[in-house]
């Protein structure tokens, strides 16, 4: 009889595998492919789709711009991963909506790949612009009418920072107590639990990834919280040597068309700071030492909240999409 593990294995190697939950499912990324794993009827439904390798001479795997390349394309692909999670999701409940004729007139024009395709414009569109809003916009005009208070660029881009972080644990917090989210958060819980199975060289059986610890240092909240942090530190410098180089901001300070320089100026930085923060991660995720695991630790932190423990049929989706995309030639996938 073969014996079964009782206790979660440690890490033996690092995947560039990386996943996100869905509605009733999960989404796969590995080297080569992509899936999307749906619970619909009681299966599992799984779509797998070929990813497009880039050349690593391209100027898309150059530092710096594979961070927003990447960053871009993570938002693409999962919103058209969770409209697809939604149209099977609605289908097996049979709530599935009549078109509008609005939707019927703009699918006529464009049809029905062009439709698509700007449905999932709108999409990342309104997911990036959302966040944009919440997390940098409202902090950076409530940070404003601090300035003619504070004459120091450091101590206002702090306050502007601690004021974002506020914003964005609450922000977490309330979306993890919502009873539509914890079904999501579980299937997140299993993704991690079946990646981290993977990375231990364990057989993805249900007994070995429910072993494992929910909380993976490589996720995307733990990205966020970074983005979070980064752009305290590269707001401050950018913005004194902007005041440093145009001298006659400073005598501005304090009015309004002051705050909207600075708004729009470190709006404009914002691809940087998601760059940046790729790349920090990129390296906390291939070395693993007490400085990384400080590092990485509040993002892990924060995945208390947003992982939830999954059950038996939600690790099932998640050893069917990993699967999926294993990549031909073992080791491709390392990190």
């Amino acid at each position: 009889m073969e014996k079964k593990n009782t206790q979660p294995c440690c890490e033996k190697f690092k995947t560039s595998i990386g996943g996100q939950a869905l509605i009733e499912g999960i989404m796969m990324r590995g080297p080569e492919k992509d899936a999307v794993a749906i619970r619909t009827k009681g299966e599992i439904d799984i779509e797998i789709k070929p990813r497009k390798v880039r050349s690593k001479k391209s100027a898309a795997n150059w530092p710096l711009i594979r961070g927003m390349i990447n960053f871009f394309d993570a938002q693409i692909v999962g919103v058209k991963a969770l409209m697809r999670s939604a149209e099977l999701s609605s289908d097996e409940l049979e709530t599935e909506d009549e078109p509008s004729k609005f939707d019927k007139w703009v699918e006529n024009k464009l049809g029905s790949d062009g439709f698509q395709k700007l449905l999932v414009g709108l999409g990342v569109f309104m997911g990036v612009g959302l966040s944009v809003l919440l997390f940098f916009l409202l902090p950076m005009v409530v940070s404003g009418f601090f300035d003619q208070f504070v004459n120091s660029n450091l101590v206002l881009n702090l306050i502007e920072g601690v004021i974002r972080m506020v914003i964005f644990l609450a922000y977490m917090f309330l979306v993890s107590r919502m009873k539509e989210m914890k079904r999501v958060f579980s299937y997140h819980g299993a993704e991690h639990k079946t990646i981290r199975c993977y990375e231990a060289g364990l057989p993805l059986t249900v007994e070995n990834v429910r072993i494992q610890t929910r909380l993976h240092p490589r996720c995307g909240t733990s990205f966020l919280l970074v983005v979070m942090v980064i752009s305290i530190l590269i707001f401050s410098i950018a913005s004194s040597l902007l005041l440093a180089i145009f001298p006659v901001l400073a005598d501005m300070r304090g009015g309004f068309l002051y705050r909207l320089i600075m708004i729009l100026f470190k709006l404009l930085l914002l691809p940087l700071v998601v760059a940046i923060t790729y790349e920090i991660n990129r390296w906390a995720g291939r070395n693993d030492n007490a400085f990384t695991r400080v590092l990485t630790a509040p993002g892990m932190w924060l995945q208390l909240l947003t992982t939830n423990e999954p059950d038996d049929s939600m690790i099932e989706v998640g050893i069917s999409a990993l699967q999926a995309v294993l990549p031909e030639e073992e080791g491709a996938d390392r990190w």
